[in-house]
Protein backbone atom coordinates (compact mmCIF):
# COMPACT_ATOMS: atom_id res chain seq x y z
CA UNK A 1 0.00 0.00 0.00
CA UNK A 2 1.04 3.58 -0.70
CA UNK A 3 0.11 5.72 2.28
CA UNK A 4 0.30 9.50 2.10
CA UNK A 5 -0.21 11.36 5.38
CA UNK A 6 -0.65 15.13 5.69
CA UNK A 7 1.75 15.98 2.86
CA UNK A 8 2.35 19.65 2.14
CA UNK A 9 4.77 20.98 -0.45
CA UNK A 10 5.71 24.39 -1.76
CA UNK A 11 7.98 25.83 -4.42
CA UNK A 12 9.39 29.35 -4.18
CA UNK A 13 7.07 30.17 -1.32
CA UNK A 14 3.99 29.08 -3.28
CA UNK A 15 1.98 26.13 -1.91
CA UNK A 16 1.64 23.24 -4.37
CA UNK A 17 0.18 20.53 -2.12
CA UNK A 18 -1.91 21.25 0.97
CA UNK A 19 -2.43 18.56 3.60
CA UNK A 20 -2.85 15.66 1.16
CA UNK A 21 -3.71 12.28 2.69
CA UNK A 22 -4.43 9.17 0.60
CA UNK A 23 -4.19 5.41 0.72
CA UNK A 24 -3.63 3.50 -2.52
CA UNK A 25 -3.92 -0.26 -2.26
CA UNK A 26 -2.53 -2.90 -4.58
CA UNK A 27 -4.11 -3.68 -7.91
CA UNK A 28 -5.92 -1.62 -10.55
CA UNK A 29 -5.60 1.80 -12.12
CA UNK A 30 -5.80 5.01 -10.08
CA UNK A 31 -6.14 8.15 -12.18
CA UNK A 32 -4.98 11.49 -10.80
CA UNK A 33 -6.95 14.27 -12.48
CA UNK A 34 -7.37 17.99 -12.03
CA UNK A 35 -6.60 21.33 -13.67
CA UNK A 36 -3.10 22.49 -14.54
CA UNK A 37 -1.11 23.32 -11.43
CA UNK A 38 -3.24 21.17 -9.14
CA UNK A 39 -0.19 19.28 -7.82
CA UNK A 40 -0.63 15.93 -9.57
CA UNK A 41 2.90 15.62 -10.96
CA UNK A 42 4.39 16.94 -7.73
CA UNK A 43 2.60 14.25 -5.76
CA UNK A 44 3.97 11.52 -8.02
CA UNK A 45 7.49 12.91 -7.77
CA UNK A 46 7.30 12.95 -3.97
CA UNK A 47 6.12 9.34 -3.81
CA UNK A 48 9.04 8.32 -6.06
CA UNK A 49 11.52 10.52 -4.12
CA UNK A 50 12.36 12.60 -7.19
CA UNK A 51 11.84 15.62 -4.93
CA UNK A 52 12.56 15.78 -1.19
CA UNK A 53 9.56 15.55 1.09
CA UNK A 54 9.02 18.80 2.99
CA UNK A 55 6.11 18.08 5.32
CA UNK A 56 4.19 14.92 6.09
CA UNK A 57 4.97 11.24 5.59
CA UNK A 58 4.79 8.78 2.68
CA UNK A 59 5.25 5.03 2.95
CA UNK A 60 5.27 2.43 0.19
CA UNK A 61 4.70 -1.09 1.47
CA UNK A 62 6.06 0.05 4.81
CA UNK A 63 9.15 1.72 3.35
CA UNK A 64 9.39 5.32 4.58
CA UNK A 65 10.15 7.74 1.76
CA UNK A 66 13.24 9.71 2.72
CA UNK A 67 14.64 6.83 4.74
CA UNK A 68 14.47 3.81 2.42
CA UNK A 69 17.50 3.12 0.21
CA UNK A 70 17.18 4.00 -3.49
CA UNK A 71 17.76 0.43 -4.67
CA UNK A 72 15.08 -0.93 -2.34
CA UNK A 73 12.55 1.68 -3.48
CA UNK A 74 13.44 1.02 -7.15
CA UNK A 75 12.42 -2.61 -6.67
CA UNK A 76 9.12 -1.51 -5.13
CA UNK A 77 7.91 1.23 -7.47
CA UNK A 78 8.77 2.55 -10.92
CA UNK A 79 8.04 6.02 -12.25
CA UNK A 80 7.87 7.41 -15.76
CA UNK A 81 8.07 11.23 -15.53
CA UNK A 82 6.78 13.53 -18.25
CA UNK A 83 10.21 14.21 -19.71
CA UNK A 84 13.14 11.82 -20.07
CA UNK A 85 16.45 12.66 -21.72
CA UNK A 86 17.80 9.60 -23.53
CA UNK A 87 20.02 9.14 -26.56
CA UNK A 88 17.89 9.20 -29.70
CA UNK A 89 19.94 6.42 -31.31
CA UNK A 90 19.35 4.07 -28.39
CA UNK A 91 17.56 0.89 -29.44
CA UNK A 92 14.17 -0.04 -28.03
CA UNK A 93 15.61 -3.19 -26.45
CA UNK A 94 18.39 -1.23 -24.74
CA UNK A 95 15.92 1.34 -23.45
CA UNK A 96 13.60 -1.30 -22.01
CA UNK A 97 16.66 -3.02 -20.54
CA UNK A 98 17.34 0.04 -18.38
CA UNK A 99 14.31 -0.98 -16.34
CA UNK A 100 16.29 -3.94 -15.01
CA UNK A 101 19.18 -1.86 -13.67
CA UNK A 102 17.96 -1.86 -10.01
CA UNK A 103 18.47 -5.63 -10.06
CA UNK A 104 21.61 -6.27 -12.10
CA UNK A 105 23.53 -2.99 -11.51
CA UNK A 106 25.06 -3.18 -15.00
CA UNK A 107 25.51 -6.95 -15.21
CA UNK A 108 22.30 -8.37 -16.69
CA UNK A 109 21.54 -12.02 -15.99
CA UNK A 110 19.55 -14.42 -18.18
CA UNK A 111 16.55 -13.73 -15.93
CA UNK A 112 16.86 -10.00 -16.64
CA UNK A 113 16.84 -10.70 -20.38
CA UNK A 114 13.71 -12.82 -19.94
CA UNK A 115 12.02 -9.88 -18.17
CA UNK A 116 13.02 -7.52 -20.97
CA UNK A 117 11.58 -9.89 -23.58
CA UNK A 118 8.37 -10.12 -21.56
CA UNK A 119 8.04 -6.34 -21.42
CA UNK A 120 8.65 -6.03 -25.17
CA UNK A 121 5.94 -8.62 -25.80
CA UNK A 122 3.50 -7.04 -23.34
CA UNK A 123 3.63 -3.74 -25.24
CA UNK A 124 3.88 -5.32 -28.71
CA UNK A 125 7.40 -4.05 -29.32
CA UNK A 126 9.03 -7.31 -30.40
CA UNK A 127 9.30 -6.26 -34.06
CA UNK A 128 10.69 -2.85 -33.05
CA UNK A 129 13.28 -4.09 -30.53
CA UNK A 130 16.28 -3.32 -32.76
CA UNK A 131 14.97 0.04 -33.98
CA UNK A 132 16.47 3.31 -32.75
CA UNK A 133 14.15 5.54 -30.76
CA UNK A 134 14.39 8.37 -33.28
CA UNK A 135 12.92 6.14 -36.00
CA UNK A 136 9.71 5.48 -34.05
CA UNK A 137 6.37 7.25 -34.09
CA UNK A 138 5.26 9.14 -30.99
CA UNK A 139 2.99 6.31 -29.93
CA UNK A 140 5.69 3.69 -30.40
CA UNK A 141 8.20 5.73 -28.40
CA UNK A 142 5.75 6.18 -25.56
CA UNK A 143 5.03 2.45 -25.48
CA UNK A 144 8.79 1.83 -25.27
CA UNK A 145 9.16 4.20 -22.31
CA UNK A 146 6.23 2.61 -20.48
CA UNK A 147 7.66 -0.84 -21.24
CA UNK A 148 10.93 0.27 -19.62
CA UNK A 149 9.09 1.18 -16.43
CA UNK A 150 7.07 -2.03 -16.62
CA UNK A 151 10.27 -4.10 -16.97
CA UNK A 152 11.35 -2.77 -13.58
CA UNK A 153 8.90 -5.41 -12.30
CA UNK A 154 7.51 -3.44 -9.38
CA UNK A 155 4.12 -3.66 -7.68
CA UNK A 156 3.56 0.05 -8.27
CA UNK A 157 3.88 1.84 -11.62
CA UNK A 158 3.64 5.65 -11.61
CA UNK A 159 3.05 7.33 -14.98
CA UNK A 160 2.98 11.10 -15.43
CA UNK A 161 0.83 12.10 -18.41
CA UNK A 162 1.84 9.20 -20.69
CA UNK A 163 -0.86 10.14 -23.24
CA UNK A 164 0.67 13.52 -24.05
CA UNK A 165 1.05 14.03 -27.81
CA UNK A 166 -0.57 10.69 -28.63
CA UNK A 167 -3.42 10.35 -31.11
CA UNK A 168 -6.64 8.59 -30.20
CA UNK A 169 -5.54 5.17 -31.48
CA UNK A 170 -2.23 5.26 -29.60
CA UNK A 171 -3.92 6.56 -26.44
CA UNK A 172 -6.60 3.87 -26.48
CA UNK A 173 -4.06 1.17 -27.23
CA UNK A 174 -1.80 2.19 -24.33
CA UNK A 175 -4.67 2.47 -21.85
CA UNK A 176 -6.01 -0.95 -22.93
CA UNK A 177 -2.60 -2.50 -22.28
CA UNK A 178 -2.24 -0.85 -18.90
CA UNK A 179 -5.70 -1.97 -17.81
CA UNK A 180 -5.10 -5.54 -18.94
CA UNK A 181 -1.67 -5.71 -17.31
CA UNK A 182 -2.98 -4.27 -14.04
CA UNK A 183 -5.70 -6.91 -13.96
CA UNK A 184 -3.52 -9.81 -15.02
CA UNK A 185 -0.47 -8.99 -12.87
CA UNK A 186 -2.20 -7.38 -9.91
CA UNK A 187 -0.03 -4.29 -10.28
CA UNK A 188 -1.10 -0.81 -9.21
CA UNK A 189 -0.88 1.84 -11.93
CA UNK A 190 -1.09 5.44 -10.70
CA UNK A 191 -1.46 7.64 -13.73
CA UNK A 192 -1.79 11.39 -14.24
CA UNK A 193 -4.35 12.11 -16.96
CA UNK A 194 -5.68 15.35 -18.40
CA UNK A 195 -8.48 13.78 -20.40
CA UNK A 196 -11.26 12.97 -17.94
CA UNK A 197 -12.89 10.60 -20.44
CA UNK A 198 -9.83 8.34 -20.48
CA UNK A 199 -9.80 8.38 -16.70
CA UNK A 200 -13.50 7.52 -16.57
CA UNK A 201 -13.20 4.78 -19.20
CA UNK A 202 -10.15 2.94 -17.88
CA UNK A 203 -9.51 3.77 -14.24
CA UNK A 204 -10.84 1.82 -11.28
CA UNK A 205 -10.54 4.90 -9.09
CA UNK A 206 -10.30 8.62 -9.73
CA UNK A 207 -8.57 11.02 -7.34
CA UNK A 208 -9.11 14.68 -8.22
CA UNK A 209 -6.85 17.48 -7.00
CA UNK A 210 -7.49 21.19 -7.16
CA UNK A 211 -5.26 23.92 -5.72
CA UNK A 212 -3.17 21.25 -4.04
CA UNK A 213 -6.03 19.55 -2.20
CA UNK A 214 -7.91 16.29 -2.78
CA UNK A 215 -11.43 17.33 -3.71
CA UNK A 216 -12.90 14.04 -4.96
CA UNK A 217 -12.02 10.36 -4.63
CA UNK A 218 -13.89 7.28 -5.74
CA UNK A 219 -15.05 5.07 -8.59
CA UNK A 220 -15.56 6.90 -11.90
CA UNK A 221 -19.31 6.28 -11.91
CA UNK A 222 -19.66 7.87 -8.49
CA UNK A 223 -17.21 10.73 -8.98
CA UNK A 224 -17.68 12.07 -12.52
CA UNK A 225 -20.82 14.21 -12.53
CA UNK A 226 -21.85 17.62 -13.82
CA UNK A 227 -21.17 19.04 -10.34
CA UNK A 228 -17.71 17.42 -10.31
CA UNK A 229 -16.78 19.19 -13.57
CA UNK A 230 -17.91 22.53 -12.18
CA UNK A 231 -16.10 22.06 -8.88
CA UNK A 232 -12.83 20.64 -10.18
CA UNK A 233 -12.47 22.16 -13.65
CA UNK A 234 -14.68 25.26 -13.42
CA UNK A 235 -16.52 24.25 -16.56
CA UNK A 236 -20.12 23.58 -17.47
CA UNK A 237 -20.52 20.30 -19.31
CA UNK A 238 -22.93 17.40 -19.31
CA UNK A 239 -22.03 13.89 -18.23
CA UNK A 240 -23.67 11.02 -20.08
CA UNK A 241 -23.21 7.30 -19.48
CA UNK A 242 -22.02 4.84 -22.12
CA UNK A 243 -21.82 1.15 -21.27
CA UNK A 244 -22.02 1.98 -17.60
CA UNK A 245 -19.15 4.51 -17.66
CA UNK A 246 -19.49 8.30 -17.41
CA UNK A 247 -18.51 10.36 -20.45
CA UNK A 248 -18.15 14.14 -20.66
CA UNK A 249 -20.09 15.64 -23.52
CA UNK A 250 -19.15 18.92 -25.19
Amino acid sequence: MIRIDAVCHGIGGQPILRDVSLEIGKGGIVALVGPNGAGKSTLLSLIARLQPLQTGRITVDGHVIGQVRDDVLARTLAILPQHLDVASRLSVRDLVGFGRYPYHKGRPTPQDLVRVDAALAAFELDDLAARALDTLSGGQRQRAFVAMAYAQDTDYLLLDEPLNNLDIAASRGLMHRLRDLARQDGRTVVIVLHDINYAAAYADRIVALKSGRVVADGAPGAVVTDAFLRTVFDTDATVAHVQGRPMVCV
